[in-house]
């Protein structure tokens, strides 16, 4: 307290400087009425601007929320698109019986490890056994496909990339339908480039095309984005090209990725692995 009263006492002149300014400042304003608004839209915008970095602080850190909302959101929408129902119609005489029966359902999932620059790219996710992963499940981003379910724990996943050696994805033009196999790394590991084979060389392909699923394997739905075709004479074999994709999927950058689950898939598969009799 001693020191303070010793502060007080050297810098008097100095605090009672501060207290008369402050009071003659309060008395101009408070008598002119011009310096009186201007002291006001002053102070107005000063304390504006403040609520606005306040805000924008206050956004800031609630980003992680807002994505998480956005992505369940995402989510919900997806399995109210018409390409996630399929038609169960019974037609009979002049009556129609038209049900629309729930196919495809999307689970969220944040991705917790990534990587680009291997031959064999592989993303871990925060979704497992536990909510309904399962191995084989396509799984997709907003952008387009990130890949397939690789392994399974009560609460992870691994996926193995689109950008990955082994990836094998059914694919189409979309603006002419002619289907192949979409891979990766047959020539070059771009993260940004993939190759469509076994297009008939016959089939007129353009540069800037879509790249789509074809619906046919019981991971994707059809016509989930893949990329745009960048080149065409990649040559394949005789009868077949090669066609340069860039991807639509921005590797990268992932943060959030949907789990594909198909309700008919195993009944599709058994229906498949029948043997025909000889």
């Amino acid at each position: 307290m001693r020191n303070l009263w010793i502060f007080i006492s050297k810098y008097n002149a100095f605090f009672f400087f501060i207290i008369f300014f402050t009071c003659s400042l309060i008395l101009f304003v408070k008598n002119n009425s011009f310096q009186r608004a201007s002291f006001i839209n002053s102070s107005n915008h000063v304390i504006g601007q403040a609520y606005e970095t306040m805000s924008y602080v206050k956004r800031y850190l609630r980003l992680a929320d807002v994505n998480d909302s956005l992505a369940l959101e995402n989510a919900r929408l997806r399995n109210q698109l018409k390409s996630s129902f399929y038609n169960d119609s019974i037609e009979e005489k002049t009556i129609k019986d038209t049900l629309l029966n729930q196919q495809y359902s999307f689970v969220v999932a944040e991705v917790v490890n990534n990587s680009i620059h291997h031959k064999d790219n592989t993303i871990t996710i925060n979704r497992g056994k536990r909510h309904g992963i399962e191995k084989s499940m396509g799984v997709i981003c907003p952008s387009g496909v990130v890949g397939i379910v690789l392994n399974v724990s009560d609460n992870y996943a691994t996926v193995q990339s689109l950008l990955h050696s082994d990836t094998r994805i059914s694919a189409s033009i979309k603006e002419n339908h002619a289907f192949g196999s979409l891979m990766w790394g047959d020539e070059n590991y771009d993260p940004r480039i993939a190759i469509l084979k076994d297009i008939p060389n016959h089939i007129e392909v353009r540069r800037g095309q879509h790249v789509v699923t074809t619906g046919f394997s019981t991971r994707f739905p059809t016509g989930l984005p893949i990329g745009r075709v960048t080149r065409t004479g990649v040559k394949g074999g005789e009868s077949f090209l090669n066609i340069e994709v860039q991807l639509s999927t921005d590797f990268s950058t992932l943060q959030y990725v949907y789990v594909i689950k198909n309700v008919l898939a195993t009944e599709k598969e058994q229906l498949e692995a029948i043997q025909p009799a000889k």
